[in-house]
């Protein structure tokens, strides 16, 4: 018997390095070939889109990265996995729609439709959801160019409420905005903000992307997706899988197996899975720092992060489970990063690090400063 592939920490720490394109000779050119390496990037906080870009690109400004979102329209804003919002590469939104972006439209529709009849707006809640609908997409339909949430509710005022939700909420016309995303009817569009603001239009997919079509079934996107993933983050275990998705065990196992994804054993004795053409050792590139924003799809990829966090985990995550920023040292979070008064940024270390790594940190602050020209981003 063939004995089982391992893969060991030091060599899932090299694979962030080459595939999440964070080691300086193998960081890519152009904000969609970020995006692509990454599967794609959290865009939850307005700024950590571009700051995702900044740490992964040879040479990109704000200007390339709107660009990119908004003239040439290649990588998109999409609520999916984990009711999370996330840019896509365009050609992988098909696959979204079908299956994680589908789940979470689900899940509100019934959610919402609860919600409006508990509050007496109406006796059938899914029928009040589908004529908003109706009345949401016809006022954009003779608007290409997109209208602001505050445009569509004074537009169409039966969405102009205030609901109470079952678990405490109060949601209003925004939350009916978001459940058509989600089910890509409609999109974030331009966003007439400047950054790291973003004050998105909201415009019909159709107007916006000349291709919109799902693919296929659940089934066949989730099995995308998670081809992407593998490739970004593998080996991964089950569990880092579901939790990413946000999906079940069944849809995971289903993938994996139309994938021909490989077992392979994991330093914590846990059991990984990658794609069976990546069985190759990746080599070590070397010493390599990186400073991330809050929420980077690097920090936040796996469900099981002790082999890059350490016992950092408290430090650099909140009690939602969200992480803030973070700096790198060859693969393994090390720190968080600041700015000051004066907008500079600064370094915060967990722990010791060598001069070498110290100074190339220092060196990208400077870095990132510079980039940032003074303008303030959440960091925490």
């Amino acid at each position: 018997m063939i004995p089982r592939r391992h893969v060991s920490d030091d060599e899932r720490r090299a694979r962030i390095a080459v595939r999440h394109a964070l080691a300086p000779e193998y960081r890519v050119d152009s904000p969609e070939a970020a995006t692509r390496a990454m599967t794609v990037l959290h865009a939850t906080e307005s700024a950590t889109v571009y700051l995702s870009c900044w740490a992964r690109v040879r040479s990109a400004d704000i200007a390339d990265i709107d660009r990119t979102l908004y003239d040439e329209r290649i990588v998109v804003k999409q609520l999916a996995m984990r009711r999370t919002l996330f840019a896509f590469p365009r050609d992988l939104l098909p696959s979204a729609w079908s299956s994680a972006s589908a789940r979470v439209a689900n899940t509100e529709r019934a959610r919402m439709s609860k919600d409006v009849v508990n509050a007496g707006l109406a006796i059938d809640g899914n029928d009040w959801l589908d004529r908003a609908r109706a009345e949401v997409l016809a006022l954009l339909a003779d608007a290409p160019e997109g209208l602001s949430a505050l445009d569509v509710r004074q537009a169409v005022p039966m969405i102009d409420v205030k609901v109470s939700g079952t678990s405490g909420e109060v949601w209003s016309a925004p939350r009916v905005l978001t459940y058509l995303g989600a089910t890509a009817d409609i999109v974030r569009g331009t966003n007439v903000g400047r950054f790291p603001t973003t004050r998105a239009r909201w415009t019909l997919t159709q107007h916006w992307l000349d291709d919109a079509s799902p693919l296929g079934s659940a089934g066949d996107g989730y099995r995308e997706i998670t081809r992407r993933w593998l490739h970004t983050f593998g080996p991964g275990t089950e569990d880092d899988i579901v939790w990413w998705l946000g999906s079940t065990k069944t849809v995971v196992r289903t993938a994996l197996a139309e994938l021909d994804a490989v077992s392979v054993s994991l330093d914590d004795g846990a059991t990984g899975w990658v794609l069976p053409d990546d069985l190759d050792e990746v080599v070590d590139p070397g010493p390599w720092v990186a400073l991330l924003p809050v929420l980077d799809p690097t920090i936040m990829g796996w469900k099981g992060r002790d082999f890059y966090l350490g016992p950092h985990r408290n430090q650099l995550f909140d009690n939602r489970g969200n992480a803030g920023t973070t700096a790198w040292v060859s693969g393994r979070a090390v720190g968080s990063w600041i700015q000051d008064a004066d907008g500079v940024v600064q370094v915060r270390l967990l722990e010791t690090v060598s001069s070498q790594a110290k100074h190339a940190l220092e060196t990208e602050a400077a870095r990132l400063s510079e980039w940032l020209g003074g303008v303030k981003i959440g960091t925490g």
